[in-house]
């Protein structure tokens, strides 16, 4: 039996990328159950103006990388992998990210290689890019974001095979486009089984830690822990790589606030250092503007902590508050203090039934079940 070949096409295949978190955790999965999978992307390394090197390898499966030039915003970028694409001759396209290049750039090449007789299926991942006044975006881009929607946007999105959601508020705004129902299908981000068959180890702090796991950019709002920080009686502690204006920012409002309980700690990479990073927290929090879907929160879910959120799309969907986590409005300072306070206090047998939970919720986006979902669409 022909052995079935799968492209995978990302912005970025190096750095602290969500999106490539999931294009490589579901690419391993993938080539285990027997697939030949390669991944493309840019050759620009997230979050900085660093270039990777051209070609790479996770085990079996390939990573190409294409030079790319910068449009505008974090991940919008012009490269052009159709001559290789075309050479590798996929019998399954998979893009992500809605509103690149490089997505409409898949339908091109299934064009080009049905005409030559080779069937090809192209899936889009879209990542939920659809947050209307996106706090991340100047007037012009959110301008640029409505054109593309009511041109590109609607004489494409039904050309794909399939588009995939990661997150049920995406729906809406698909249909908005003229997307049809029975093209949607949701495959959110998965966790990794290692998630959940490492034994959890929950800490004995003498001073409570709270956790920040993540990129350490203005779009995830660490100002807000500064802010609080003197009214906790905790230690903040801040795990990720950093954009150098920003993090400049943070320390010098740490030192306008005296803030001497938050600590910055380098990016981990190895995934079982991750866990222990977790699990040396109490509390895990997530203070972003917005949130399509936190993989991060859904992580620390999966270790048993208790975690607490800014009230954005993402978080919404996972954590139903007081119950599997902790919801706050984005801007109200005042009820993140009181709710963290409240958390501090909760006696064994409350932090017990709420640990529970989240592991059960978390145990809703185990890796296989959504592997299983995307092999179906083969």
């Amino acid at each position: 039996m022909k052995q079935i070949k799968i492209l995978q096409v990302c912005p970025y295949s190096s750095g602290i990328c969500g999106v490539f978190q999931r294009v490589k955790q579901d690419s391993a999965e993938l080539e285990k159950r027997g697939y030949s999978v390669t991944i493309f992307s840019s050759n620009i390394t997230k979050g900085t103006n660093k270039i990777s090197k051209p070609e790479d390898h996770i085990g079996n499966i390939k990573i190409k990388r294409f030079k790319a030039i910068k449009l505008g915003g974090e991940s919008y970028m012009y490269w052009n992998y159709t001559k290789e694409a075309l050479k590798l001759k996929p019998d399954i396209i998979i893009v992500h990210n809605y509103r690149h290049l490089h997505t409409t750039q898949a339908l091109k090449i299934k064009k080009k290689l049905e005409k030559k007789g080779h069937n090809c299926k192209v899936f889009l991942v879209t990542h939920a890019p659809f947050v209307k006044k996106n706090t991340s975006r100047t007037k012009v881009e959110e301008l640029i974001v409505d054109l593309y929607d009511k041109s590109v946007g609607r004489k494409t999105i039904n050309k794909f095979d399939k588009i995939i959601t990661i997150t049920t508020w995406e729906n809406k705004y698909l249909q908005q486009l003229g997307c049809k129902k029975e093209k949607i299908i949701k495959i959110p981000n998965g966790i990794p089984n290692i998630f959940f068959k490492v034994k959890i180890i929950y800490p004995k702090n003498k001073i409570k830690k709270i956790l920040f796991l993540g990129r350490i950019a203005p779009i995830k709002n660490i100002e807000t822990i500064v802010n609080i920080s003197n009214k906790i009686k905790a230690n903040f502690e801040i795990v990720g790589p950093y954009e150098k204006k920003y993090y400049e920012y943070l320390k010098n409002l740490i030192k306008e606030k005296k803030a001497n309980n938050i600590f910055f700690k380098n990016p981990v990479y190895d995934i079982k250092q991750k866990i222990k990073i977790i699990d040396s927290a109490d509390i895990f929090i997530l203070t972003s503007k917005r949130e399509a879907f936190p993989q991060g929160l859904l992580e620390a879910m999966a270790r048993g902590r208790i975690v607490i959120s800014s009230d954005t799309d993402g978080p919404k969907e996972i954590i139903t508050d007081n119950k599997n986590g902790f919801l706050y409005p984005r801007d109200d300072l005042d009820i993140l203090i009181k709710k963290i306070n409240n958390i501090l206090k909760l006696n064994k047998k409350q932090k017990e039934k709420i640990q529970k939970e989240a592991i059960k919720k978390a145990m809703e986006y185990k890796i296989e079940k959504n592997i299983d979902k995307l092999e179906g669409l083969f």
